[in-house]
């Protein structure tokens, strides 16, 4: 009861009224930018961007959605956000450099801080919780992280393209990679192509079983349970997201920065993650639909060669990827269920002092701002209590406007924009599958 009291207060406070004050300059080449409300309330709130492809450099986020960020500001935060020297690719390097200096250069400049927050979504997710646990911040709230570990996830990333690789284009290259532009095209080609028969979307769903890419990519629509449509969406996410870090310029910029390949699947036995997989029982009926043995395709795996990685460059991405588990300060997770970068991640990052929450909901980084600022909040009362408390999440959520419950689906043609109903649920992930 103390935590929904605490939760309600906080969110009717007085707002704020005028305009920000704004700082924007550079600090060692690292651009940054910086609103401070006139009636401060005493918290600076970190944001960390998600991943950047290279020659694409947006304006300077200060928070995951405009919403979010009116709100927040109206409530009195303070807001940081350094765009990196590097922004660009898996900045985290960067971004475990510049985002301190940013907030000592806050300290000096604007103000010593009561409470400092990390925060971020996708990439920045991930960068925010290695930010709290090797520097002085009072909470963590990462949203859609990938917090199982980069070189973790570039492992599920090598799975998925090297079932595709073995069971249905053989030219495509899932390390190394000589062309990206090439080798992407062709890898959306063979996705493409495999959605045409039964056989292609059993090794297609096989793929992104052993990968974690869940068969659910429409926001606003139910988890498909039609063995076709689940299929489909689940390919919706390979030609988008993983297209880039599966067989193109994301996997690519790791390699360079980390000075080889950071991923093996050395003694992998395909067979068991496919056991370990949410999605075996879809794989049991593609296979079925079409008429195939799965027994053959899986020896086929078995048989083929694997693909060692260089032991410094995973060395490299451990250093620049991978959570410790142990947190100095409490952090809160968002995730959405059908997020193909993300939710199965969250099993591999838990303790008592994270709190995990999760929305019922397809897509990478679905949640509202009405859901991500209640996050914080339940961030905030444990920073302020010392305890977790119960509160009705969902209720909470509710309190917002409809302009803050607004989600775009960016993967349908047009895009497909609605106000959803607060999606809090509650969920268990399994172990992590994949070393």
């Amino acid at each position: 009861m103390l935590g929904k009291l605490l939760l309600a207060v906080s969110l009717l406070m007085p707002v704020e009224t005028g305009s920000p004050t704004v700082h924007t300059g550079q600090i060692d080449g690292a651009e940054y930018r910086v609103e401070v409300p006139s009636r401060w309330n005493g918290t600076l709130l970190l944001y960390s961007h998600g991943t950047y492809p290279a020659g694409y450099t947006p304006p300077i986020e200060m928070a995951s959605r405009p919403a979010a960020r009116a709100e927040l500001l109206e409530r009195g935060y303070a807001l940081a956000a350094s765009r990196y020297r590097v922004p660009h690719g898996h900045s985290v390097p960067d971004a475990l450099r510049d985002q301190p200096a940013l907030v000592s250069w806050f300290s000096a400049a604007v103000g010593r801080p009561r409470r400092v927050i990390a925060w971020g979504s996708s990439l920045g997710g991930l960068t925010s919780v290695l930010l709290g646990e090797r520097g002085r911040f009072d909470g963590v709230l990462a949203l859609c992280g990938a917090l199982g570990g980069a070189v973790e996830r570039s492992n599920q990333l090598l799975d998925l393209g090297f079932v595709v690789r073995t069971l249905l284009e053989p030219s495509l290259e899932v390390v190394r990679i000589s062309d990206v532009a090439v080798n992407e095209t062709r890898a959306v080609a063979a996705v493409d192509s495999a959605l045409g028969s039964g056989t292609g979307r059993a090794r297609l769903a096989l793929a992104n079983a052993v990968a974690g890419i869940p068969a659910w990519s429409r926001v606003h629509e139910p988890r498909p349970v039609e063995v076709v449509e689940a299929v489909t969406q689940a390919a919706v996410h390979d030609r988008t997201l993983a297209r880039s870090l599966a067989w193109g310029s994301g996997r690519a910029d790791i390699e360079a920065r980390a000075g080889g390949n950071p991923s093996w699947n050395t003694g992998v036995d395909y067979r068991q993650l496919l056991e370990r997989s949410s999605q075996r029982e879809l794989v049991l009926a593609a296979y079925r639909e079409a008429g195939v043995a799965l027994e053959d395709d899986l020896a086929s795996l078995a048989a083929a060669p694997r693909v060692t990685a260089d032991a410094s460059a995973v060395r490299w991405l451990r250093s620049f990827g991978d959570p410790s588990g142990r947190p100095r300060s409490p952090v809160v997770t968002l995730h959405a269920l059908g997020d193909p970068t993300a939710v199965e991640h969250s099993g591999a990052y838990r303790g008592r002092d994270v709190r995990q929450l999760f929305v019922n909901r397809a897509g990478h980084c679905m949640h509202t701002a009405a859901e991500e600022l209640v996050a914080l909040r339940v961030l905030e009362d444990r920073i302020s209590t010392g305890r977790w408390q119960h509160a009705d999440v969902n209720a909470l959520a509710g309190q917002y406007g409809p302009e803050m419950r607004v989600l775009q689906d960016w993967t349908t043609t047009p895009p497909r924009e609605e106000t959803v109903a607060p999606g809090f649920v509650t969920h268990h992930p399994g172990r992590f599958p994949r070393p």
